[in-house]
């Protein structure tokens, strides 16, 4: 297993260090977060948690990935 592999891996059974939301408040403040993220201001720091969470759950993760690239036209 590569070393990126396992720490990602170590990562998600230890859980995240800070803070993380849940999938329904993920999914509510989602269009916010990318906008945020876009415009080059402080996403984590505006809504807390959910980039724990982001890093932890892939459907989210991807919903996230589809979205941004969506918003920024790629």
């Amino acid at each position: 297993m590569e070393r990126g592999n396992l720490n990602q891996v170590v990562g998600r059974l230890l859980g995240p260090a800070e803070p993380e939301v849940g999938c329904d408040v993920c999914f509510e403040e989602l269009d916010r977060y990318v906008e945020l993220e876009l415009a080059g201001k402080d996403a984590n720091a505006a809504i807390p948690g959910l980039r724990a969470h982001l890093d932890g759950c892939p459907a989210c993760r991807e919903e996230h990935e589809s979205l941004r690239a969506l918003v920024a036209g790629e």
